[in-house]
């Protein structure tokens, strides 16, 4: 989720220039651009070979010490406990974290049906205030490649606010949980900006294989909850 001020002058003025917003590991790039619809992945995509399983190819040439140590240049040191037979790699994510220097950190942990908290608000952040989201996410079975975080944010659940689109990255099976930090972001303020939103936010790969989607409610409101 990424928030941006569509408001300047405030209540004062009562004047709004809506701007775009949504929900927020660095150097990230971020693309914003308002949209009724964030599935528009369409882009044309070069033909790739069938996926072979990382234990057959870790154990392919295994004897062969300069392919070995190429290997390892390429995908690192797996750990065979995390590689399964199959081709398909495994993500998991564990967590999201909203970090603010303005209170304690929020870890909201991402329930197995998808539906966090479907009888109100997943979180309520602070009008104005800076944040910072974090993704903790597990690999295993096999190298991920081109894993990304799309998240779009409506309010009145008609028109989008914001679509965000981060490449997180390439990564291989680990038993230690990787951490994704996005850049600091601002939440908008005034009293137009306050409410309820609903966002969705999706986990793929450069296959378009979806790990994680789920949909939520989030509140800005003048002091924290």
């Amino acid at each position: 989720m990424g928030l941006e001020d569509e408001k300047k002058g405030g209540e004062a003025s009562g004047e709004t220039s809506e701007k775009e917003m949504g929900l927020s590991r660095k150097n990230s790039d971020s693309s914003f651009s308002p949209t009724e619809d964030e599935e528009e992945d369409d882009e044309k995509k070069p033909q790739l070979g069938p996926m072979i399983a990382l234990k057959e190819q870790l154990e392919k040439d295994k004897d062969d010490e300069s392919l070995r140590r190429w290997k390892e240049q390429l995908i690192g040191v797996v750990d065979l406990e995390d590689v399964g037979e199959t081709p398909d790699p495994v993500v998991k994510i564990l967590d999201l974290t909203v970090r603010s220097p303005d209170r304690e950190e929020m870890i909201l942990t991402i329930p197995d049906d998808g539906l966090p908290n479907p009888k109100g608000p997943w979180f309520t952040i602070k009008e104005g205030s800076k944040y910072t989201l974090v993704f903790n996410f597990r690999v295993t079975n096999n190298i991920v490649s081109g894993l990304r975080y799309n998240n779009t944010v409506w309010k009145t659940s008609v028109k989008a606010v914001d679509s965000t689109k981060a490449m997180l990255g390439t990564f291989s099976p680990q038993a230690e949980p990787y951490q994704h930090v996005m850049p600091e972001e601002i939440t908008p303020s005034g009293i137009f900006a306050r409410g309820s939103y609903s966002a969705r936010t999706k986990f793929i790969d450069d296959d378009n294989k979806c790990y994680l989607e789920i949909n939520y409610t989030f509140d800005i409101r003048k002091n924290w909850q």
